[in-house]
């Protein structure tokens, strides 16, 4: 379904970003395909969670939509506009409008500053505001993020890994941004503090009119806070449909794999896994056809030799899948479900269990969620 431009907020048409590692024994170049040829519209207001696996290009797909790094090929628009050409003075304008919150809240946050000088300077950089206004809103936006405002004098080092990447969403915010990506924001904090760091953003996202773009591994994270979600596999996006809809009923059998990957704290449950064959294959040599096929118990011959294309597969959803009818219909004729379902929604229960908690404390800064908003949205 094509998207009015004013519903388009980011937009990539087949974007590849390859590497050229050193030369070899031989005096080769050894190309690495980290993103290729993927096409991906974001809309306006949404939050649009890519997963996958480690090396899968996921985290290369988001510096190129902010133009951390330009694209070998293909086109990234932001607004309409092609970002990918523009020039570093041009590119600078639009930086406070893109925004970025890195995974390790230890090395992203300079340490020789202090918290204050931090969140102040996108607002030097990017902003007009005379310097009354500048402190006036760090102390803003130190309270808006659950810190108190007399930290601003703090360094980096007299914080916690959970208050460390607050401190990185408030420098996010000081620009006036409409765009910020995550990369994987909460992987390197503990359960109790991901599940503060999550409705953190969720609350800022709905007050300052945000669009989020969230990189992640783990699908309890996305299924929290997500609205569609795209999963990549060997720099291609495998599957992209709403958030219930890919949990309810995965169409790809790698995404099949993952939901059914995810930990479920039972002995019993321990046969229930994905028969996936072999490892990734190299992005330097990535398989014919189907990137997939060497591990897919569903592979065919035709699934070796052409490449499926990303199509649609239902309203509002798409798959690169040969077989996914086949698949699909096996399973319905099964009458079976795998245990994503229950994993996911165990994991949902702990995040939700860890929010009402955090809340009930009067320093967070942050409103209570709403446990039911992702089924009263559907």
């Amino acid at each position: 379904m094509s998207l009015p431009t004013k519903d388009k907020i980011l937009e990539t048409r087949a974007v590849a970003r390859h590497f050229t590692s050193g030369d070899s024994l031989f005096g080769e170049k050894k190309v690495v395909r980290a993103v290729d040829g993927v096409s991906l519209t974001v809309r306006r207001g949404e939050t649009l969670s890519i997963v996958g696996e480690s090396g899968c290009g996921k985290s290369t797909l988001a510096r190129l939509l902010v133009r951390l790094i330009k694209p070998t090929s293909g086109e990234v628009l932001y607004d309409g506009n092609d970002i990918s050409t523009l020039s570093e003075r041009e590119m600078r304008r639009l930086r406070g409008e893109l925004q970025f919150v890195f995974q390790d809240p230890f090395s992203s946050l300079n340490p020789r500053m202090t918290v204050g000088a931090i969140i102040e300077e996108p607002m030097k950089v990017h902003t007009r505001l005379p310097r009354t206004e500048r402190r006036r809103k760090v102390a803003d936006l130190l309270q808006k993020v659950g810190l108190r405002p007399e930290f601003s004098n703090r360094y980096p080092h007299e914080f916690s890994g959970g208050q460390r990447q607050r401190i990185g969403i408030a420098r996010a915010l000081a620009s006036g941004p409409k765009v910020i990506i995550g990369d994987e924001p909460v992987s390197a904090l503990d359960v109790s503090v991901q599940a503060q760091v999550i409705n953190l953003l969720e609350d800022l996202k709905d007050e300052f009119k945000l669009t989020l773009i969230l990189i992640a591994h783990d699908l309890a994270v996305i299924r929290h806070m997500s609205d569609r979600v795209a999963v990549m596999y060997l720099g291609e996006i495998v599957e992209l449909a709403d958030t219930d809809a890919l949990y309810d009923a995965p169409l790809h059998p790698y995404t099949q794999a993952l939901m059914q990957a995810i930990p479920i704290p039972s002995p019993h449950r321990r046969g229930m896994l994905a028969d996936l064959k072999g490892d990734v294959p190299s992005p330097l040599a990535p398989p014919s056809g189907c990137r997939f096929h060497t591990r897919c118990p569903h592979a065919t011959a035709i699934c070796g030799t052409e490449k499926p294309l990303l199509s649609a597969a239902g309203e509002d959803r798409q798959v690169a899948c040969h077989h996914w009818q086949m698949i699909t219909g096996t399973a319905q004729d099964q009458n079976s479900e795998p245990p994503r379902t229950a994993a996911a929604d165990r994991r949902f229960a702990l995040y939700r269990d860890w929010s009402q908690e955090q809340h009930k404390a009067p320093s967070t800064g942050s409103r209570p969620r709403n446990t039911q908003r992702r089924s009263e949205n559907a």
